[in-house]
């Protein structure tokens, strides 16, 4: 979300969100609201700092790690204070192993990911952090179903090879598709919650991520190429959030003109209507940072009423 006033962007969530609020993140505030920051606070036993405008591990806890914990737990208290009561499905979010191997820095230099045994302990030690996040939204708002979305907009770049070194002349290895299945699985195995995979990237590895355990996928479709993996994902049962709003722009668009991008998708697929209502979610394609405050609200208003006319239809 846009701005650095917490309190006013958990009541826009909560107002034009009901049905499923988020826990918001506003990484105008600076370090340790950004993505990479904020995910960072979670890990367990792996602490980070900044040095050179740049996340890296750190021999102990710092002024940074404790700015972003700082953070976090304004964020969450909003989210208690505001949600009090709340008894639907809400949903929290963090980086994924890979979005952080690619932008968090080993001690000595280079990224995390250079090192196969730090990318391993990187993604044990997320799977605990985002399990006792999971549990401690869950002692917040008793009533509530916890769903944890697991952002991973560099996934497609490590899987092809195309993370470049420090020196920027060449890149780190590709990962392997089963070494990459293998870790993400034992991350949704472990946090005790269904997990949504987000990936605003073109060349999504969609069968990769139903593979490891997804229960929804969120995607911007518009990048969308290879629809035969999607719908078989969908076949699968798997939840589609579609991404059809753009993030940012002088006026949000009409929820008549989101329907119509998601029944043009929904059509090449081949799926009846009837699927709609029960599958799909309509969202931002990505996130709304940089967008205006009255923006976010009225997309966040166009994709509520875009999904309460598919399910009506």
């Amino acid at each position: 979300m846009p701005g650095t006033d917490i309190a006013e962007a958990q009541r826009i969530v909560l107002g034009e969100l009901p049905d499923l609020p988020h826990l918001a993140e506003l990484p105008d505030r600076g370090p340790g609201a950004d993505i990479v920051g904020r995910t960072a606070a979670f890990l367990v036993d792996l602490p980070v700092e900044l040095y050179t405008g740049r996340w890296r591990v750190a021999a102990r806890p710092g002024r940074d790690l404790r700015r972003a914990l700082d953070l976090l737990e304004r964020d969450l208290d909003q989210l208690t204070e505001q949600g009090d009561g709340y008894t639907g499905v809400v949903k929290v979010q963090a980086a994924g192993p890979y979005t952080l191997v690619s932008n968090v820095d080993l001690a000595a230099g280079g990224r995390l990911l250079r090192d196969p045994g730090a990318v391993r302990d990187l993604t044990a030690s997320l799977a605990e952090g985002l399990r006792g996040h999971v549990d401690d939204v869950r002692r917040r708002l008793p009533g509530a179903t916890v769903l944890l979305q697991v952002d991973e907009p560099s996934l497609p770049t490590v899987l092809a090879g195309r993370v470049p070194t420090e020196s920027g002349l060449s890149a780190y290895r590709p990962v392997e598709t089963s070494v990459a299945t293998d870790a993400l699985r034992s991350l949704v195995d472990r946090v005790g919650a269904p997990v949504v995979f987000h990936c605003c990237a073109a060349d999504v590895p969609v069968s990769l991520l139903v593979a490891a355990g997804a229960s929804a996928l969120s995607l911007d479709l518009s990048l969308v190429t290879a629809l035969d993996p999607l719908g078989e994902a969908i076949d699968a049962g798997v939840g589609l959030l579609a991404g059809v709003a753009p993030t940012s722009g002088a006026r949000a668009p009409d929820h008549k003109d989101l329907v119509d991008r998601v029944r043009a998708v929904w059509g090449q697929l081949g799926f009846g209507r009837d699927l709609l209502g029960r599958q799909v979610v309509v969202t931002p394609t990505c996130g709304l940072a940089g967008a205006s405050v009255s923006y976010a609200r009225d997309v966040l208003a166009a994709c509520r009423d875009a999904g309460h006319r598919l399910v009506e239809e």
